[in-house]
Order: structure tokens, then sequence, then C-alpha cells
């Protein structure tokens, strides 16, 4: 165990608590460059999300833009304002993890799960009911989740313990 200095008090952060906060990190890194593939799809021939083809959406990107270009443009404004979304909610994550979970801030850490676990809230479940719940769509993502979820009980438990070492509560 080794001691950190924050917020002018001590606290004491075990190898769960750093090796937990840094899976956090490697999957918060995950969701921004989730993030950067929107961005790059969005200003491509390929114009759609990963993972999402002729099955799930019946025209391309040309025949949207065809059909109704004002059309086009709100839906690349959408892809803008996600990609926005996800990078930003991953590197508030990211900073969370490497700066206060790892020196011990239970706050980060709730923080740090609270912001995923409300983006995928609200954002996974309308992929199911139109099919769009492809792994080619989703699987990078459940990955990192996967890899996150992994970090958060590892250095939760972490906290937990060191909590219950120090009596403080």
């Amino acid at each position: 165990m080794t001691t950190t200095t924050a917020t002018g008090r001590t606290v004491a952060t075990s190898g769960a608590i750093r090796n937990g906060a840094t899976l956090m990190a490697v999957a918060a890194a995950g969701f921004i460059g989730y993030a950067g593939l929107f961005l790059v799809r969005n200003f491509t021939n390929s114009f759609l999300e990963l993972g999402i083809g002729p099955k799930e959406v019946d025209v391309s990107k040309d025949q949207i833009q065809q059909f109704s270009p004002s059309l086009y443009h709100y839906i690349s404004h959408l892809h803008l304002a996600v990609a926005g979304f996800i990078a930003a909610t991953g590197l508030a994550v990211l900073l969370l993890a490497l700066y206060g979970v790892r020196s011990g801030q239970v706050w980060a850490w709730v923080a740090a799960v609270a912001a995923p676990v409300l983006a995928l809230a609200i954002a996974l479940p309308a992929h199911y009911p139109w099919h769009l719940d492809t792994l080619g769509h989703l699987g990078l993502i459940y990955l990192a989740t996967l890899v996150f979820m992994v970090g958060a009980v590892l250095s939760g438990k972490g906290l937990l313990d060191a909590r219950r070492t120090t009596g403080s509560y």
C-alpha cells in the first residue's frame, strides 16, 4: 500500500485501486477512440456508424443526400454531436480515473462510474427494437464496458477495503 496526499489528507491506495483505475482509464480511452470512429465515418463514404450496413439501413449515403440534403445534414450533425459527447464522457472518465480514483477519492470513483452508466443506460436500449445491435456496431463498446466494469469493481473494492482499514466512512 502507498500513501498519497489528496486535498490536504493522506489516503492509503492499494494496488487494486491503482490497477482498477488504470483499467477504467484504458476503457475510457477506448470510448474516445470509438468517438473518433464516428468522426471518420461521418466524413467518408461509410457515413453510417461502424457495424451498420445494408441489412440495418437499406439506403446509402448518396441515396440519403439525393432523397433529402437536409436530412443528410441532420444525420451528419447527429453523428458529430454523438461523437462529441462520447469523447467528452471518455475524457472526463479518463481524468477522473487517473487522478481521482487512483489517489483514493471515492467521489471521483462515483463520478467516473456514473457518467458512462448514464450514457449507456440512455443510448443502448434504442439499438435493440430496430435491430441496430450488431456486434460490429456495439462490440467495441461492449468490450470497453467490460474492461471498465472490471476496473470499477477492482478499484471500488480497493476503496472500500481502504476505508475499512482507516475506519473512515
